[in-house]
């Protein structure tokens, strides 16, 4: 019956589409680009937000209680909360009674790594393939697809870390690791679109004479 459905449902839409593409190519061309960019954005954030939520927890409290934070010694009070601040990293969290928890540490600073990078290697391949439909030359788009991805990386790892005690110490981790996805999807699609407009060009790729 579902499938019913959804077939008549395409049967009406596509050729309105088509009509519509037609009429306005331009438009049409930009309504896919963005649906397509926003649907993948949205299920590669839905993933990384797992992984971050689960993967601290599946690491231990033995890497939760190791220091990994660069550069150190940057210490500072915000908001009621002693914050160590660092760029790349994550500093060992404790509870009210002084032990450590899951969340922080060197646990943590894996997760904020491992998470953004295997969402991207998904969204690389969806995003080139479908939403742009590049041919272009393959390495060269990784190549600048990944320093881009380190860039945006160090920048929102750098302005969480601003803050994570504070919101660790009054919602505690699951609500900031809904934060930091929030964040790092949010400042990834925002730039990302960009740099894939400069590093996916439609067509085949133009071949050297």
């Amino acid at each position: 019956m579902e499938e019913k459905k959804q077939n008549a449902f395409m049967s009406w839409w596509m050729p309105k589409w088509r009509g519509f593409e037609e009429k306005s190519p331009t438009a049409a061309k930009w309504i896919y680009k963005i649906f397509y960019f926003f649907v993948f954005s949205m299920g590669v954030t839905i993933i990384q937000f797992i992984i971050l939520l689960f993967l601290p927890k599946m690491l231990g409290m033995d890497l939760a209680s190791r220091e990994a934070m660069w550069p150190r010694g940057v210490e500072f009070d915000l908001l009621g909360s002693h914050v160590k601040w660092c760029l790349v990293g994550a500093e060992v969290l404790y509870d009210s009674a002084g032990k450590v928890i899951i969340g922080g540490g060197l646990g943590a600073a894996i997760a904020n790594w491992v998470a953004p990078f295997i969402a991207q290697c998904i969204n690389f391949p969806l995003q080139r393939n479908i939403t742009f439909k590049s041919h272009g030359n393959v390495a060269f788009q990784i190549f600048w697809y990944f320093i881009a991805w380190v860039l945006i990386s160090l920048i929102t790892g750098g302005l969480t870390n601003l803050f994570k005690p504070v919101i660790v110490d009054h919602l505690g981790t699951g609500v900031f690791s809904l934060i930091q996805t929030v964040i790092i999807g949010g400042v990834s699609m925002v730039v990302m679109f960009f740099v894939f407009m400069i590093i996916f060009p439609e067509g085949e790729a133009k071949k050297e004479e």
